[in-house]
């Protein structure tokens, strides 16, 4: 019978310590591949942060100038004395603001991933949690339907003898015995609840969940202030990512300011030419000329500046609807 199985439920064998709460919520973030993800991720972007942070590869350039292509000296590249053989690299010269603020930018990405990434574990926490309590009511319940179960076993033996030495009736028995299988439901109902329980549990703690569950711990300790809420918020890993939103857009926009300054480009090549003729160098500086900066980099300028306000304004919202939303389950 369920009512049997249930008895023994509660006495496992004691092989290691009782599992509590907290020690649940350590083993899940142990095994969480999801937080994994997000370490690979940040590393990604701080890899990143270095290459953005380099100049960009020179160029090497390898060419022929003025070849004839008809009359005496055509393909010629030794007679005509403005034909070169020509060999020389150029390097874009990066400003190194713009160096250290593309660096910035995916440094402020890998802080968002690891405010994140308090968004995962706290999520997995708080999961394991409700899965732990789950099976430790659903284990405690089991228990009392299991006591009322033997209870009303030793009833039912106790109507039959008293009907078998004459001092009861069948109806004693009958309703006995339906009290009986009323438990008999009870109990595997039960049985099913503490199996969905242990399966979720599972899910978070693997086979640590075969383990006895210890005492619940204390549930009705707030460690907020009232008055205090606005600052201590600021701390919620929600309030965090939106926080390094705020400085991933600030970066974005001051990397575009620092755009409206062109890069240089420098350029230096050796040219050869026939053996009757000197040879030469060649050096050259290219500057992007902002022809239209009021409707290029001043308006990508206002379009950054705007996402920095746009994040500011989603994380004040949100710090007030969390504050108001936590001092509702305070009161």
């Amino acid at each position: 019978m369920f009512c049997a199985a249930l008895i023994a439920w509660p006495v496992l064998p004691a092989l290691s310590a009782p599992l509590t709460l907290d020690e649940a919520q350590r083993l899940a973030i142990a095994r969480s591949r999801q937080l994994s993800a997000q370490d690979y991720a940040v590393s990604a972007s701080r890899e990143m942060a270095v290459a953005a942070g380099q100049f960009a590869d020179p160029v090497l350039k390898i060419g022929v100038d003025n070849l004839p292509v008809n009359g005496p000296d055509r393909f010629s590249l030794t007679n005509d004395f403005m034909t070169m053989r020509r060999i020389g690299v150029m390097q874009e010269i990066t400003r190194a603001d713009k160096r250290q603020l593309r660096a910035e930018r995916f440094e402020r990405t890998a802080q968002k991933t690891l405010a994140e990434k308090n968004i995962t574990a706290a999520a997995i926490e708080r999961d394991t949690a409700l899965a732990w309590l789950d099976l430790y009511y659903a284990q405690q319940m089991a228990a009392v339907v299991a006591e009322q179960g033997q209870q009303a076993k030793f009833e039912t033996q106790a109507a039959e003898g008293a009907y078998r030495a004459g001092r009861g009736n069948q109806a004693d028995i009958f309703a006995s015995r339906s009290a009986l299988a009323m438990f008999d439901d009870r109990a595997s109902e039960v049985q099913r609840r503490v199996l969905n329980a242990k399966t979720m549990l599972a899910r978070w703690i693997g086979n640590a969940v075969d383990m006895p569950l210890a005492g619940k711990p204390a549930t009705d300790t707030i460690r907020l202030d009232p008055a205090m809420l606005d600052t201590q918020l600021t701390h919620h890993p929600l309030i965090a990512v939106a926080t390094n939103q705020i400085e991933v857009a600030e970066t974005e926009a001051n990397l575009a300011q620092a755009n409206k300054k062109s890069d240089w480009t420098v350029e230096v090549a050796y040219q050869q030419r026939g053996p009757a003729f000197s040879n030469m160098v060649s050096v050259g500086v290219s500057i992007p000329f902002q022809l239209d900066q009021k409707n290029r980099q001043d308006r990508e300028l206002s379009s950054k500046l705007a996402m920095v306000a746009q994040a500011t304004a989603e994380r004040d919202e949100m710090l007030r609807e969390h504050v108001a939303l936590t001092r509702t389950m305070i009161n």
